[in-house]
């Protein structure tokens, strides 16, 4: 293989790459149709690099490549949410489990720092509510998504499996981020919920309870998979 031919996969990669990483923030929104010209335009390369990305996000469900449409971004239903989420609790309470044998000092010390930061951007988000004050959004689900992030990302590495790990992220990129947030940010109750099914993670994982790691995060991972699908039920 050429030098010419890596340059031009490696682009390819990485357009696609930022196109999806748009989709799943939230920035593209599902049934967007994207043109071939625009995306070419605007990250200054041909139109061929740009249709090869498109195949590439389409092989991997991101769009569809419709007759006379070109790429549309594929929109997601409640019930494929719910199959995912429900996939999702068995890995994630797997990963929780057997975080408990092995996380260390210095990733407990992490989960602590994202869970203040998590529980921070919850409580200032009902503040807001309580207070009628002017709602900013992006500001709250910022700070909520990075600490959710990483109180995840922890607990994945804690336990120290590198295909459970791939497979958690493989789910996690077939769903726009932004959903869960928009599911619980409709409620102070919810919200809240969410604080303390945290919580319960985090106690159980400090207390090296294996059992209790388990269920409490596949429960979790289950509540939101249910508030992200009626959510779309809704929306439709």
């Amino acid at each position: 293989m050429t030098s010419t031919t890596l340059d031009s996969d490696d682009l390819v990669d990485r357009l696609a790459s930022t196109i999806q990483s748009r989709i799943l923030s939230g920035e593209i929104p599902s049934h967007s149709r994207l043109r071939q010209s625009s995306l070419a335009a605007e990250f200054g390369v041909s139109r061929t690099p740009v249709r090869e990305a498109l195949r590439k996000l389409q092989s991997a469900g991101v769009v569809v490549l419709e007759p006379n449409r070109g790429a549309v971004v594929r929109g997601t239903s409640p019930h494929e949410v719910r199959e995912a989420y429900l996939v999702r609790a068995e890995l994630e309470g797997l990963a929780a489990e057997l975080a408990t044998a092995h996380v260390t000092d210095e990733e407990l010390e992490r989960l602590h720092e994202a869970q203040q930061l998590f529980r921070q951007s919850i409580e200032a988000e009902i503040e807001k509510r309580k207070s009628g004050a002017a709602a900013e959004p992006w500001s709250a689900e910022n700070d909520w998504e990075r600490a959710n992030n990483i109180f995840h990302e922890v607990i994945q590495q804690a336990a120290g499996n590198h295909q459970l790990h791939a497979a958690i992220a493989h789910l996690h990129r077939s769903f726009p981020r932004h959903l869960t947030w928009a599911a619980l940010s409709r409620s102070s109750h919810l919200l809240g919920e969410n604080i303390e099914q945290h919580n319960r993670i985090l106690g159980a994982i400090e207390r090296r309870d294996p059992p209790v790691a388990r269920s409490e995060m596949a429960a979790h991972v289950r509540a939101a998979g249910e508030l992200v699908a009626v959510l779309l039920e809704r929306g439709r």
